[in-house]
């Protein structure tokens, strides 16, 4: 045989493909990251039932007041109070979502499309400040409105981001004031 046939006949077997073990890979990948995915949500879950014994959340009154200040943005969850790793699941709280807030002398409403809104009370609120993270989001430093409340014996670390960064200074200095009117009077 001459080398330019030699070389074409190398060419044409480089061309076949083992389909069989081919296909047999990307179904072996596929039941890999479906198991992978099985085990995170039974994990979320899991979660969820360790923190049982939270209390179900308040809903807003009825009549909370005027509205003090109002924001939309984004909540990117709850952790323990202190330990931004330490993220708390149970009743929805674990659910990142777009986020209407409104504070008024009753307290803080949040409302969620699409995930659980829930209430703060004034006198459950404990302080605000910005940070650069919470549990699964980390910003640059002040990038997060970090509200401390209580919630049956449990302290909780909310984190809000702002469609509008620059309101996140009014909203601490407005949470926080009235906190201390609130512990004033109690």
């Amino acid at each position: 045989m001459t080398p330019v046939l030699l070389l074409a006949a190398e060419k044409e077997s480089a061309e076949v493909t083992d389909w069989a073990a081919r296909i047999g890979w990307v179904v072996g990948l596929a039941l890999f990251v479906a198991l992978v995915y099985w085990l995170m949500r039974e994990g979320w879950k899991w979660r969820g039932t360790l923190q049982g014994d939270l209390p179900e959340l308040h809903s807003a009154p009825d009549d909370p007041g005027p509205a003090k200040l109002t924001m939309s943005g984004r909540y990117h969850g709850s952790t323990t109070a202190g330990q931004w790793l330490d993220r708390i699941v149970a009743h929805g709280l674990g659910t990142r979502s777009r986020a209407e807030l409104t504070l008024t002398d009753a307290g803080l409403d949040v409302v969620r499309p699409g995930a659980n809104d829930f209430f703060v009370p004034a006198q459950a609120l404990r302080g605000a400040r910005l940070d650069k993270g919470i549990a699964g989001k980390v910003l640059t430093e002040g990038g997060l409105l970090i509200v401390t409340w209580a919630h049956g014996e449990r302290q909780i670390d909310s984190g809000f981001r702002s469609d509008h960064a620059a309101e996140h200074n009014e909203w601490a200095e407005a949470l926080n004031q009235m906190i201390n009117k609130t512990e004033g009077a109690r």
